[in-house]
């Protein structure tokens, strides 16, 4: 039987081939399509070694799970509580639990090798696309056109008193708001995906194009559940984090309309996985006017 190291790296080339084509396409609509089956391919997998987890549990030493450290940026560069945004997002669409260091400069993964091996794949091209996408959007100027609501306090015979007002949205405020929904979206589609492709493996579909038997649906469902509560207890037994991270709430304020441009962007999200865009994520700067 292969180790778990040989199934990851099996994992990474396929699912890097979908990836490569996914970047190489200008076309929306194939762009969508790989995306779906990048991630199909990496639930699949999951619960695919799930279930030999179950059945080899004995004879399976390397799929063991882990904590790694995923580095995010260097200390005092602005805008990391996005980047973060973004890989939590896509470590709960990979059975991934993960603690998010207070300064934002890195994140602490709980899971499968293989699981984590994929959000850092997914990571490194998403990163990318999310900064330059949020580039062209602060360099086309359109966020100067734009207003945002903020309140202000000013005192009124001894009295303070809370007014709203409409302000121009800054460079700084456009580019993490378009960020944050950019985020939110990329990890909204994985999430549904993910949900579609447990939902074929768990439940009898008479009309699906390969039909599962109720024993091979059933032995799935346990596999996951079986998976769920293993990686419950190990994180319960090693996170040292104290609360909730709550998502980056920028304290900068609300902008509609650079919200929506990352949402848009992040709807047509492609994902590449190659070592030059590791190596580019290495080069990015924080936000900026």
């Amino acid at each position: 039987m292969p180790t778990s190291n040989a199934v990851s790296e099996r994992l990474l080339t396929r699912i890097g081939g979908l990836l490569r084509q996914a970047e190489s396409t200008d076309n929306e609509h194939e762009a969508e399509a790989f995306l779906a089956a990048a991630q199909r391919l990496a639930t699949r997998s999951s619960i695919d070694l799930a279930v030999a987890r179950t059945h080899t549990r004995d004879r399976e030493r390397g799929a063991t799970l882990i904590q790694r450290m995923i580095p995010i940026g260097e200390p005092g560069r602005k805008g990391l509580r996005t980047y973060v945004q973004l890989f939590v997002a896509i470590a709960d669409a990979n059975d991934v639990r993960c603690d998010v260091a207070r300064t934002s400069t890195q994140v602490y993964a709980y899971g499968f090798a293989a699981d984590i091996d994929v959000c850092e794949a997914l990571y490194s091209s998403l990163l990318v696309q999310m900064v330059q996408a949020s580039d062209r959007y602060i360099k086309s100027g359109a966020h100067r056109s734009a207003t945002m609501e903020k309140v202000v306090v000013e005192r009124r015979r001894g009295r303070r008193v809370r007014r709203v007002v409409r302000v121009p949205v800054a460079g700084v405020t456009a580019r993490l708001n378009f960020q944050m929904a950019f985020a939110a979206r990329v990890g909204a589609r994985l999430t549904e995906t993910k949900a579609e492709v447990e939902r074929a493996a768990t439940v009898r579909d008479a009309q699906a194009p390969e039909p599962i038997t109720e024993e091979q649906a059933a032995g799935t469902a346990l596999a996951l559940r079986g998976k769920e509560i293993e990686l419950s207890d190990f994180y319960s037994r090693n996170s040292e984090a104290r609360g909730t991270w709550r998502g980056p709430q920028t304290s900068t304020g609300y902008a509609p309309d650079a919200r929506r441009a990352g949402d848009r962007a992040g709807r047509v999200a492609r994902l590449g996985f190659s070592p030059e865009l590791a190596a580019a994520r290495d080069r990015l700067e924080g936000p900026g006017e």
